[in-house]
């Protein structure tokens, strides 16, 4: 690696050599990094390149009067740096977010040699920011005799609360379905299946991302690859709900019947979105034509959800003309906000209506669950889960195209389950264009989503911290790590969080540096354990498992417990030809694994003998689960009814059923919510969790 590289990369944060997660030193490519200096706009394919762009990085600052943003933890005292011609008088003043005042800042002692930008003299001043200020989105702003300036100023919480202790349910919710259901399971079934976890003291359902997907063909099977990452998605609608509030004539309740029976029906052994969300449209075009324009609470909400659900609205009209890949659009519809896209927010306005109304009726059910689950007594509610990223070609990548980045994609280095990586397909934020944002992209993601929450979970933490950057035309192990500024997107989230009192929760497992998980129990974010992944050469015994964290038996991305006992992932990796060495290997080294287990619960009396049929096992590992320490367990649903079959297998979205698999039983039967209770397991794992 050119020196010169090197430390232009540095600058930017990419990555010239990392850790791997066998602890071997790994060196990244020139090529890698010169590819991903250039999805951050830099060029640097010459030493030329490279010296103009230290230069340039070297200057940045010095051509701005303030920061773009400050991100300032409560108990801290902090500086901000103010750029004026040399010798200029400064005065600056604290400005509060709620208009209610003012207060002066404090110039400090600070000395740097002042720079000739352009022809003139430009000094740097510093003002101290103190500690114990009102949580919130301030202003920093200086006055001098060319003017005023202002730099946001985002005061958040150094630590959210500690958690109560509690267990709840762990759900793909679109898997659950009811006999009334529209094919896929909704917001009803939500609301359902958290009365009956409520009624074993429950405290929360933790759910998939409900993110919405495409509007048309194709639909994403994942919900870990949505369009938008800040409004659901219509398919969990729950149509009788909304029918109930409105006068139907008895031949348009005759037309949601008949649409009603062409959804697949509950027995359906796969979920075929493509075939469910154009009827369940249609009866949402039904309920639309009956509903009113003009109820004041639907255009208050339309009022607050601003551009943003605009753009929102008009993207899913436009899909229905153009298709869903905005990059395949005619050229004058690609920039959200070119003349040609405002002219055509007017043609589609009565498309733009009605999915701004879905959304209103989405938000009023997402608000009438968790009231549901706090008035049930659940201590959390509904624990929402934000996805890693959008769709490439999604809406957030349309209305946010300054933001992210372009011809790049986020992913995981190899591991030991994946040996040559993985690529998400996700495109990243760009760190600097999201500061010049003040992060209000990121605040707007957070903050709808906890809307209606009472806890949020992030998928792959890590990526608040650094992302894996795969440069287009790259395989996933020739990436590298980009760093991300952790202490503003944690800081943000963690005040979002605070201000609405939900809970937070890290998916950290698999390469996450100690100093990372360090920093979320400093802020009191959760991690995350799962039961399978604590044991090394030996099990760790549960009582030394992390207290700060929800922990599981089992996770979406492994088999059901029973399924993973019967070396189910073995199987469906067998005819996948995803091992890594030969069947009979692994399936040794998992009759080893499952031997150990057995022998821990027997020893501590949790099963009555080692070789116990497959469901008291199950009822036995979770037991100890309910033995450590953690302050939230978390109960895969599949658990409760027997299932084998596995939800997703990473990586295989073509040649696996991934997220499509319905909740059933050991024999593969789909269980409605309407049976969940009457399952042998249900009450025997509810009661060990609750107890």
């Amino acid at each position: 690696m050119d020196d010169a590289l090197a430390r232009l990369a540095d600058r930017y944060g990419v990555a010239t050599e990392y850790w791997d997660q066998q602890g071997n030193h790994r060196q990244v490519s020139p090529d890698t990094v010169v590819a991903v200096l250039a999805a951050l706009g830099v060029s640097a394919a010459t030493p030329v390149e490279v010296d103009a762009a230290t230069t340039e990085a070297e200057l940045r600052s010095w051509h701005r009067v303030l920061p773009p943003v400050y991100v300032h933890r409560r108990s801290r005292t902090g500086r901000i740096w103010v750029h004026v011609p040399h010798g200029t008088t400064i005065t600056a003043h604290l400005v509060w977010e709620d208009g209610s005042g003012s207060r002066p800042a404090t110039q400090v002692e600070h000395f740097v040699q002042p720079r000739e930008i352009g022809d003139v003299l430009v000094g740097e001043a510093a003002f101290e920011i103190p500690a114990d200020l009102p949580l919130g989105y301030h202003q920093f702003q200086v006055r001098t005799e060319q003017g005023i300036a202002y730099c946001p100023l985002i005061v958040t919480p150094d630590r959210l609360p500690d958690v109560e202790p509690g267990w709840g349910l762990m759900v793909q919710l679109y898997s659950v379905r009811s006999r009334r259901s529209w094919g896929l399971g909704d917001l009803g079934d939500l609301a359902e299946l958290t009365r009956q976890a409520a009624e074993f003291d429950g405290d929360f359902v933790l759910v998939n991302p409900l993110y919405a997907g495409s509007p048309v063909e194709p639909i994403e099977q994942s919900p870990y690859l949505p369009v938008t990452r800040r409004f659901p998605d219509p398919l969990y609608l729950d149509i009788d709900r909304i029918a109930a509030g409105l006068s139907l004539s008895e031949a348009e309740r005759q037309r949601l019947s008949d649409l009603h029976e062409q959804v697949p029906s509950i027995a359906a052994d796969r979920i075929d979105r493509s075939h469910i969300w154009p009827v369940k449209r249609a009866a949402l075009e039904e309920l639309w034509a009956a509903a009113d324009r003009d109820d004041p609470e639907f255009l208050m909400f339309v009022s607050d959800g601003g551009v943003g659900l605009q753009d929102f609205a008009l993207w899913c009209a436009l899909a229905e003309q153009h298709g869903p890949r905005w990059g395949e659009w005619p050229e004058d519809l690609r920039d959200v906000r070119a003349p040609a896209v405002t002219a055509r927010f007017a043609e589609l306005e009565e498309r733009v209506q009605f999915y701004s109304w879905m959304q209103y009726q989405l938000d009023r059910q997402l608000a009438q669950t968790q009231s549901a689950a706090e008035a049930a007594g659940m201590g959390i509610g509904i624990i929402h889960d934000i996805a890693v990223g959008v769709h490439p070609d999604g809406c957030d990548t349309w209305r946010l195209a300054g933001v992210v980045a372009a011809n790049t994609s986020v992913g995981a280095p190899p591991d030991m389950y994946n040996p040559m990586g993985q690529d998400w397909s996700s495109p990243p934020w760009l760190p600097e264009a999201l500061a010049d944002a003040a992060f209000v992209p990121y605040r707007d993601m957070i903050r709808t989503t906890l809307r209606h929450a009472g806890g949020i979970r992030i998928d792959h933490v890590l990526g608040l911290y650094r992302q894996w950057w795969i440069p287009e035309g790259f395989p996933p192990d020739q990436g590298t790590y980009v760093a991300m500024d952790h202490e503003a997107l944690v800081g943000i989230l963690a005040l979002e969080a605070y201000r609405v009192g939900a809970v937070v929760i890290g998916e950290d497992l698999g390469t996450v540096a100690d100093w990372m998980r360090a920093d979320m129990a400093d802020r009191g974010i959760l991690g995350t354990g799962v039961l399978w992944f604590e044991r090394g050469h030996t099990i760790t015994p549960p009582e030394h498992w992390r207290a700060q964290s929800l922990t599981s038996v089992t996770v979406h991305d492994l088999p059901p417990s029973a399924g993973y006992t019967a070396g189910e992932h073995i199987d469906v990796r067998e005819r996948l030809g995803l091992l890594h060495g030969t069947v009979e290997e692994e399936r040794r080294d998992h009759a080893t694994e499952i031997a150990e287990w057995r022998r821990l619960l027997h020893e501590r009396g949790w099963i009555a003998q080692v070789d116990v049929p497959i469901a008291e096992f199950v009822v036995g590992l979770h037991r100890c689960l309910a033995a450590s320490p953690a302050v939230l367990l978390g109960v895969a649903l599949p658990d409760l009814t027997g299932e084998v079959r596995t939800q997703n297998q990473p990586g295989t979205h073509r040649e696996y059923p991934n997220w499509s698999i319905p909740l059933g039983d050991g024999c593969g039967r789909t269980v409605p919510v309407e049976e969940l209770a009457d399952q042998e397991l249900w009450a025997q794992i509810l009661d060990v969790v609750n107890r």
